[in-house]
């Protein structure tokens, strides 16, 4: 990111590379009938700079773990790293975790007032890595990257729900949107 407009550049070519990895990709979180001709798209709010933010994180001196329940009734647990203050109608805190003290990631996940209207009804996900995101100013947290964990497409993947403490009571209008098809469902059979 040595320019100003390269990230949102990066940003589009991201999602395109994306769309493809799911239409086309024998690895692709859907299943084949719902690949190629019939691949219901990704859809995607504008790419906006005002929801691309350069932060310091704020590490938490305990970084106390977390248990995070899954949307298969399972848990995870993550370490509660540090949080992020930013400016959205005011100021807005979220906490950021890492699956492990050895991780050289965050994992950001929010809900926000888009839930299950314009977004997924669960919330969404960004990762920040420590050698692409952290920079000499802090640490790019951008909306323009949030997406939808893999439950959204398919309902055979077990996936995280967001923390209430990372419930935020404002639209975010950036990043991923809601899937355009009910999710795959390995269980049902016509």
């Amino acid at each position: 990111m040595t320019h100003d407009t390269d990230w949102v550049e990066q940003t589009r070519h991201d999602r395109e590379s994306k769309r493809e990895y799911f239409r086309e990709s024998p690895h692709s979180p859907l299943p084949a009938e719902m690949q190629g001709e019939s691949f219901p798209g990704l859809e995607y709010f504008e790419v906006d700079p005002d929801y691309r933010y350069v932060l310091a994180l704020a590490e938490h001196d305990e970084k106390e773990p977390v248990t995070v329940e899954t949307t298969a009734e399972g848990e995870q647990t993550y370490l509660r790293w540090g949080e992020f203050r930013f400016e959205r109608d005011g100021t807005r805190v979220l906490q950021a975790y890492r699956p492990d003290r050895s991780a050289d990631r965050l994992w950001v996940p929010f809900r926000d007032e888009t839930n299950g209207e314009e977004t997924y009804g669960a919330g969404r996900y960004i990762d920040l890595e420590d050698d692409e995101h952290l920079t000499a100013e802090g640490w790019v947290l951008d909306f323009n990257r949030a997406y939808n964990p893999t439950c959204a497409y398919n309902y055979a993947y077990e996936c995280p729900l967001i923390p209430r403490e990372n419930w935020l009571d404002v639209r975010i209008e950036a990043g991923e949107k809601d899937f355009p098809a009910e999710p795959a469902d390995p269980h049902h059979h016509s």
